[in-house]
Order: C-alpha cells, then sequence, then structure tokens
C-alpha cells in the first residue's frame, strides 16, 4: 500500500487539476478525484501490475463525470447568476468560459483530445462510443467555439 500513498502524493495535485478541466469547479474537481482515486486504491493490486495506474485513475475520473453529467441531465439550476465568474486558477479564462458552455460529451472529447493527447481511438475506449462520434463530438465542439469567437470579435 506504500506504492499507492505515493502515488496519490505524487500525481494528486495532476488529477486535482484534470477533475478541474473535466467538471468547470473546484468542488466537483475534489469529488471526481477522491472517487476516482478511492476506486484506484481498492484495485491497487491488480492495476499496479497491468498497467499504467494513472490511465485507469483518469479514465474512471472521465466516466464518473459522464455519470454524473447523465442524472442532471445536463442542467446546473441556480437561484441567482453571480455578478461575477470565479477565478479560473488552471488556465485561460475566455478558453474556460467556452468550454463550460459546450456538452460535457463534447468537453470531454476536447480535454481528452487536447489536454489528455489521446488518440481518437483511446478516446472512444474510454467514453465507451464509436471513434466516428468522437470525430464529430470534437468537431461539433470547435465549430460552436469557433461560432462563439466570430460573434465576439464581430461586435
Amino acid at each position: 500500500m506504500e506504492d499507492f500513498d505515493e502515488f496519490v502524493r505524487a500525481r494528486g495535485d495532476a488529477l486535482l487539476r484534470y477533475g478541474y478541466v473535466l467538471a468547470g469547479n473546484s468542488e466537483d474537481a475534489a469529488d471526481l478525484a477522491q472517487e476516482a482515486l478511492a476506486r484506484l486504491g481498492d484495485a491497487w493490486p491488480r492495476v499496479r501490475k497491468k498497467h499504467d495506474p494513472e490511465g485507469y485513475v483518469r479514465t474512471i475520473m472521465v466516466r464518473l463525470h459522464i455519470k454524473s453529467w447523465r442524472r442532471r441531465h445536463r442542467e446546473d439550476l441556480v437561484a441567482a447568476v453571480p455578478e461575477r465568474g470565479e477565478f479560473d486558477r488552471y488556465g485561460d479564462a475566455a478558453l474556460w468560459a467556452g468550454l463550460q458552455e459546450l456538452p460535457r460529451k463534447q468537453r470531454a472529447v476536447l480535454v481528452l483530445r487536447y489536454y489528455e493527447d489521446l488518440p481518437d481511438q483511446e478516446i472512444a475506449e474510454i467514453l465507451g462510443v464509436s471513434r466516428g462520434t468522437v470525430r464529430s463530438q470534437a468537431s461539433r465542439a470547435l465549430d460552436k467555439l469557433r461560432i462563439k469567437r466570430v460573434f465576439q470579435e464581430a461586435r
């Protein structure tokens, strides 16, 4: 179990950042990372011997993220609109604002493709969809981001 503790200390912050990119807020990112690490801890002897534990835990995080999205039916209702957005400590605020407006599957595809630099086939396996679905989701997401940018520049 000492190896597991070392893994958590070495990769915990990176996994939290990865969760933030997926979920869009610190609380959900922490929940994703915590749940994924708990599942990894249960499977540690098996995972450690077979393949990369970080890939395993990141796959768990993506699947948990999509599962939570399905439960919430794509809507996060709030009582009042905040005056200002939350400070983005992990990257470009304008980019994150655009990503937040995408459906969760499209966001997950972009994160896995551009943040994790994974090939389409591996993304398809992680998300449980076909390679064509990965490509179409990525294309739609990038089109939405481009349209938003053109609209903002025209103002």
